[in-house]
């Protein structure tokens, strides 16, 4: 607008228009949204950075597209390295120095709610965190924080009732992290269980410090459990997964959405030792056949072969970051000129029927005021030794 002459009337105008315009968040101009994050790019679950990576590789995509609204997005992904204390002393410096608008898709339960006070009490949109702990995703005491996995609590109770079903006499054994998450898990089992939780679950739980989890593992193989549920993040999970299979433990075994990794956790766990896995899932399986001409999918490679060239496409985390990365696309496009905090809030919690291009069929992304769980639908699958076949129907925890 260099060197434009305006009448009276177009000044008011735009004096008007700039009055609105310094309601928006900071670090939001008439060219660009700044967005923070922070990611475990070194630390016990750096694999997990590539969610990361995939984030900032498919923001260059939508600014090479001329961005969103007009404004192109300013992505500050640091690394925290899992480090709680670290999180929050990075997470004050995108907001008191740098001027993000919002913190959007950090990863981890601890690291989230080490900085969930501060965000929620300057009213700043913690979005779409990278974890499914009910205690990131609870509106009622913090309405500025949504998380986006499936809630490990909802995903538990799937696992339950079908080991019920299936196994209705069987003893169960449950390896879980001791934070939020692995928590969570044990909740969603006694949620099914109920007074049947005590005398037919046997729990163990590991620290992220412990080098491996193989004493734990041998611990609940003495018990005599018939299912072996497994709520581990990838490195551990890979570890109990090869250390089952070599102490001949021939349960029905069971891992979370966390561990589903092809990259990730199942190599590092031998796929012939991954054979059998259960587990629940989301998304479409970019290994199995059954996706080979989903256009979806195509589109997601395209998008690889651009911006993300080396990415290893079996791993979860590279179609992950690409869902959520489009989801807070909607919700800025939802947004329109009003990108104020509260705004961005607010479409966050209305977001309706969205379908992430990655989701499976008939998972929808919904929230509202009252509901911060974004994906509330899940599906069964079985890892044959190359890929992840679901079977049965759509669970909903609705």
């Amino acid at each position: 607008m260099v060197g434009m002459k305006f009448t009276g009337v177009v000044v008011v105008a735009m004096l008007a228009a700039g009055a609105a315009f310094a309601e928006n968040a900071p670090g939001v101009t008439a060219t660009e949204i700044k967005i923070g994050q922070t990611m475990p790019y070194s630390g016990p679950v750096s694999p997990y950075a590539v969610i990361g990576k995939v984030e900032t590789a498919y923001f260059n995509m939508i600014n090479d597209q001329g961005g969103v609204n007009g404004r192109k997005i300013v992505f500050e992904s640091v690394d925290d390295a899992f480090n709680p204390g670290k999180t929050v002393e990075l997470t004050r410096k995108m907001v008191e120095q740098d001027h993000v608008a919002f913190i959007f898709g950090s990863l981890g339960e601890p690291t989230g709610i080490a900085v969930r006070g501060y965000l929620n009490s300057n009213k700043i949109p913690q979005l779409f965190l990278a974890t499914g702990a009910n205690a990131l995703g609870d509106p009622a005491k913090f309405p500025w924080t949504m998380h986006f996995n499936p809630s490990y609590r909802t995903e538990a109770q799937i696992y339950a009732k079908y080991i019920l079903k299936e196994k209705p006499d069987a003893k169960l054994t449950v390896l879980y992290e001791d934070d939020d998450q692995g928590r969570d898990y044990l909740r969603g089992i006694k949620d099914v269980y109920g007074d049947k939780y005590d005398g037919k679950v046997v729990a163990a739980s590991y620290e992220t410090s412990d080098p491996t989890v193989d004493t734990q593992v041998i611990t609940l193989q003495g018990s005599g459990a018939q299912v072996f549920f497994i709520g581990a993040t990838a490195r551990w999970s890979a570890q109990a997964i090869k250390k089952s299979s070599e102490i001949g433990w021939k349960a029905m075994r069971i891992v979370d959405l966390n561990s589903t990794s092809i990259a990730g956790a199942l190599k590092p766990a031998g796929l012939d030792n991954s054979i059998g896995l259960l587990t629940a899932g989301a998304y479409k399986n970019q290994t199995s056949s059954v996706w080979k001409d989903d256009p979806d999918l195509a589109a997601w490679n395209k998008f690889l072969d651009k911006y993300m060239p080396n990415a290893d496409r079996k791993d979860g985390g590279v179609l992950y970051g690409y869902s959520v990365a489009q989801t807070i696309i909607q919700v800025l496009k939802q947004c329109g000129d009003d990108l104020s905090r509260e705004n961005i809030m607010k479409q966050a919690a209305n977001l309706h029927h969205f379908h992430a291009a990655i989701l499976l069929p008939g998972i929808d992304i919904n929230t509202s005021p009252t509901n911060y769980h974004p994906i509330r639908g899940m599906v069964l699958g079985r890892f044959d030794g190359k890929s992840w076949i679901i079977f049965g129907d759509v669970i909903s925890a609705d």
